[in-house]
């Protein structure tokens, strides 16, 4: 028969999940996460999950004339560890600490979380680890998790891989920011300790891995402890309430969040014209993973510098005669906090010097023959 012009025949009915997409099982994560949700509330928010958009009530979190902050970033392919790894709990807390640290940068204190988990088959099991690492990175941030999407998209990824993105909103009384224009020469440089390797330069490490033949779940040849993939998967951390503390202190002049670029993209971005950080790798040691990363791929000392945040995740900048109380506060917040350079006078635009005794950061000999390189 025909209906509206059509031709009808009795060939099977399709479905959505006949086309890879399971609605049931998109509600069932739905009812997963909810509780995750609500565990990270805070004043402006109640967390509930489910309607078209979240609601945030800057009024109610105490804000009188706010500046709103916002971040958006991913984990790049560190995820291609997690999947192969088969470990997803703490990328969630990665794809938190890329936005919210770069919202505390500007002087911002985070308020609201939203995510994107795009995937090709939905596995509840694993959607629901990874949120579980989202919610454990806006309980460390302050943020609330106040809504997002996920989307099963077969054709578009394969089984069970999968991607994601995250969305940050903070705010800031309106003449509080942080812009780094009163940087000047002799303000000192506090380095606040990484967790690892944090959620750049992964593409490289995985490089190494493959190369060299190791596997994920090997015992890490810099760790003893753990395995490879669980000792690369070591997640960022989160700089938020510490760094926040400092500059509600009045010590913040400026901070860099190394991430990719590592020192000599990212210092310069935050410094005036004419200044120069200058960092002394000395101050600290390499940690573990990124000298066995050095020595397995042999990598030079510039790639190194402008790859990883080695050992180093946040650059604080304060004046001379604050280094100290600022360490303090940084200290008790639970940072592994030390001085590592300065600031200098220089000509032009902001640059970065990373310097120190040849051989500081390692006995490879990618590393011997160099003492200063500039960004």
């Amino acid at each position: 028969m025909i209906v509206t012009g059509i031709p009808v025949t009795d060939s099977k009915s399709y479905t959505y999940k006949d086309a890879g997409v399971d609605i049931d099982a998109g509600e069932a994560l739905v009812d997963r996460i909810k509780p995750m949700a609500a565990s990270t509330k805070r004043p402006g928010s109640d967390a509930d999950l489910g309607g078209f958009g979240g609601l945030f009530d800057l009024k109610a979190a105490g804000f009188k004339d706010p500046i709103l902050v916002a971040a958006t970033d991913g984990v790049g392919t560190k995820l291609k560890v997690a999947l192969d790894a088969d470990m997803h709990d703490t990328v969630g807390i990665d794809l938190v600490a890329m936005c919210v640290n770069d919202l505390v940068v500007q002087g911002a204190e985070p308020l609201l979380f939203l995510d994107y988990m795009a995937t090709g088959e939905l596995n509840v099991d694993q959607m629901a680890s990874v949120v579980s690492g989202i919610a454990e990175g806006c309980r460390q941030s302050g943020s609330v998790l106040i809504g997002g999407e996920t989307a099963e998209m077969p054709g578009m990824y394969a089984g069970n891989d999968y991607d994601l993105a995250g969305f940050s909103v903070g705010a800031a009384e309106r003449g509080t920011m942080i812009n780094g224009s009163t940087v000047s020469s002799g303000d000192v440089l506090i380095g606040l300790a990484s967790s690892g390797i944090h959620s750049n330069g992964y593409s490289l490490v995985r490089r190494i891995v493959t190369d060299k033949g190791y596997s994920y779940s090997e015992t890490a040849p810099f760790d003893d402890t753990k395995t490879l993939g669980a000792a690369l998967l070591a997640p960022t951390k989160i700089y938020v309430k510490s760094c926040l503390k400092a500059i509600r202190a009045g010590y913040v002049k400026a901070l860099s969040h190394i991430t990719g670029g590592g020192f000599l993209e990212n210092m310069p971005r935050v410094l005036p014209l004419n200044t120069q950080a200058v960092i002394d790798i000395s101050a600290w040691d390499l940690p573990p993973v990124f000298s066995w990363l050095q020595n397995e791929g042999n990598i030079a000392t510039r790639e190194m510098a402008r790859t990883f945040n080695c050992g180093m995740g946040m650059v604080v900048v304060v004046a001379a005669e604050h280094a100290e109380a600022a360490l303090e506060i940084l200290r008790a917040e639970g940072e592994d906090a030390r001085v590592i350079g300065s600031v200098k006078t220089a000509d032009g635009k902001p640059t970065c010097l990373v310097h120190g005794p040849a051989g500081s950061w390692g006995s490879s000999e990618a590393w011997s023959a160099v003492t200063e390189i500039e960004g």
